[in-house]
């Protein structure tokens, strides 16, 4: 008999980070909201609102072959530029924090490689902040680049191998 050892199917999970009491700080949160209503996701995809939970987060990294976070992140580029950062990219470029919730990324990036628990493709886009102002939504130059921030998470995921349908309008 030719037995096949159990290949776990990819998880990807699209992390959405950030604190929406501050306009732009929450990119991320939108971002996942956003991809919830403009597309149907399969099953083995999950959207999480991590919001700025920090090491809170590392029991939802169980069993995720894929990792995709979304968040602001100071790059010192002009406001709403894209970043798209992989694997040991990541850790350097939250070396200069914009809150404290970046300091948790890092910390469970590092805990998740301790407790063996690190996906194995893991992928941050990120976007300049216009600004930091208390503010339940985005400025109006990084809303207006929400649907494309939104489409490129989409497009992250089918590069992975994810279908994803949409984008609904």
């Amino acid at each position: 008999m030719n037995h096949q050892p159990d290949i776990p199917s990819p998880v990807a999970l699209v992390l959405g980070l950030g604190n929406l009491l501050l306009s732009d700080e929450g990119i991320g949160v939108h971002v996942v909201q956003h991809l919830s209503q403009r597309y149907d996701v399969p099953e083995q995809v999950q959207i999480l609102d991590g919001g700025t939970l920090g090491l809170g987060l590392l029991p939802y990294l169980q069993g995720v072959t894929h990792l995709l976070v979304v968040d602001a992140v100071d790059a010192g580029q002009p406001p709403g530029t894209v970043v798209r950062l992989e694997g040991e990219e990541i850790p350097s470029a939250l070396a200069h924090k914009m809150s404290m919730h970046q300091v948790g990324l890092q910390e469970l990036l590092a805990l998740s490689q301790l407790s063996g628990h690190t996906p194995a493709h893991i992928v941050l886009i990120g976007v300049q902040p216009a600004s930091l102002e208390p503010g339940l939504e985005p400025s109006p130059l990084i809303a207006a680049h929400l649907s494309a921030l939104t489409d490129r998470v989409a497009g992250e995921l089918r590069a992975w191998g994810f279908a994803l349908e949409g984008p609904r309008s």
